[in-house]
């Protein structure tokens, strides 16, 4: 089976949102080692233990290609083929006049009046590459794809099986991957059955009546988590037959000067229905581990998770298979040095159920937080949570400091 798969990464994505320079691939997670770390170790793994060669495809943006270049070369002594193509490059729309913005006009930095148009540009970049037909032509027929940052999105062999060997003998061209929906997850695409086929719904696309029905969980029960297993001839039929509909999410956005803008961008999910015998397979929560923010950042460090082959699994330890809802306030914890500040060392948190931080707070070595934990320093204070300290159930606020004699 492996030697019909082809596995994709979307690697288009900075971290500036959490502080740091380049490619978020390249942000260190657990060890000392990055996503793109990870990543190649669990492709590693798959291929020595199965005696494989699936190769691991990269989607670049303008933004991430060139930095990614450079680090991939310490893969070489890998026996693991690594491929990259770029996604393309689209003008920055000004919101007012709906020109794209021009040259060396209205800002300086000519690079800020490019944007890569999201993932759903996938289809097109990846057979102007030339990547898809040369597949094709080795005997690739399906590809996996999901985000770089998703620590859960591994390779199953019980889906590529499924895929390989339908039910009902229609061969299906496109599974997309959901889990439950948790009021974490409020705002995550979903599956709806509309004129006969399944569509990927984002709140983009919801009028603002309706949001807040969009995001009840009870109404949507499950979420798209961007996990997608595609055949790849499907792919190829859908470019040449020009039959990619997808819908379009104005994204607007204010510029480092001012400037506001918009972004015209697609999702990968949306093809969905310009492919025949699409599905959405509900998968265990563990296959959705994104790290979006620091908060998820503590959890993917944290004893919460064991780590091996470049996966993170649950630790057997923890008596219940949710992941604690945590939030780190924006002002104090947004960046991941300011977080990294913040820890002498990661609190254990395998009992933990919620954590709510905010202000000037910082934790020392070896803290255990059970249940729900509350902590808020007010402005101008500061709270130190002492080393070997056992918060269970319990909510800090004003002032809080024990200094070393």
């Amino acid at each position: 089976m492996l030697r019909k798969l082809v596995v994709v990464k979307l690697n288009g994505g900075l971290g500036t949102s959490m502080g740091c320079q380049g490619p978020k691939s390249v942000i260190a997670v657990r060890n000392d080692l990055t996503f793109l770390d990870l990543t190649v170790q669990q492709i590693e793994y798959l291929n020595k233990k199965y005696n494989a060669n699936v190769p691991l495809v990269l989607m670049n943006s303008f933004n991430t290609d060139e930095d990614t270049i450079k680090v991939i070369r310490k893969y070489t002594n890998l026996d693991i083929r690594i491929e990259t193509f770029n996604q393309s490059c689209y003008p920055r729309i000004h919101r007012e006049s709906q020109a794209p913005i021009a040259r060396n006009c209205i800002i300086e930095d000519d690079q800020e009046a490019w944007y890569p148009p999201g993932h759903g540009d996938f289809y097109a970049s990846f057979a102007n590459s030339g990547l898809l037909d040369n597949l094709l032509n080795e005997g690739y027929e399906y590809c996996f794809i999901s985000n770089i940052d998703n620590l859960g999105a591994t390779v199953d062999l019980n889906i590529l099986h499924m895929l390989m060997n339908p039910q009902n003998g229609s061969p299906v061209e496109f599974l997309m991957e959901v889990t439950d929906k948790t009021r974490a997850d409020v705002k995550g695409g979903t599956l709806i059955q509309y004129e006969g086929k399944l569509r990927l719904l984002e709140i983009a696309q919801v009028p603002k009546e309706r949001v807040e029905e969009f995001k009840s969980i009870t109404t949507f029960k499950i979420f798209n988590t961007n996990n997608l297993w595609i055949r790849l001839d499907a792919v190829k039929r859908a470019i040449d037959e020009n039959n990619l509909d997808m819908e379009v999410i104005v994204n607007p956005k204010t510029l480092k000067n001012g400037v506001n803008v918009l972004q015209l961008e697609t999702a990968v999910g949306a093809a969905m229905k310009s492919f025949d015998n699409g599905i959405g397979l509900n998968v265990p929560r563990s296959r959705f581990l994104p790290v979006k923010k620091t908060q998820d950042l503590l959890l993917a460090k944290s004893n919460l998770y064991n780590f091996k082959n470049g996966s993170l699994t649950m630790n057997p330890l923890r008596s219940f298979p949710s992941t604690p809802l945590v939030k780190l306030g924006d002002n104090h914890f947004a960046k991941v040095a300011e977080f990294l500040h913040r820890f002498e060392t990661i609190p254990d948190v395998l009992e933990l159920d919620h954590l709510t931080v905010s202000g000037d707070v910082t934790f020392g070595r070896n803290v255990s937080l059970k249940g729900t934990v509350i902590i808020i320093a007010n402005h101008g204070e500061r709270i130190d949570i002492p080393s070997c300290a056992l918060l269970e159930n319990k909510i800090v606020s004003g002032n809080l400091r024990i200094l070393d004699h």
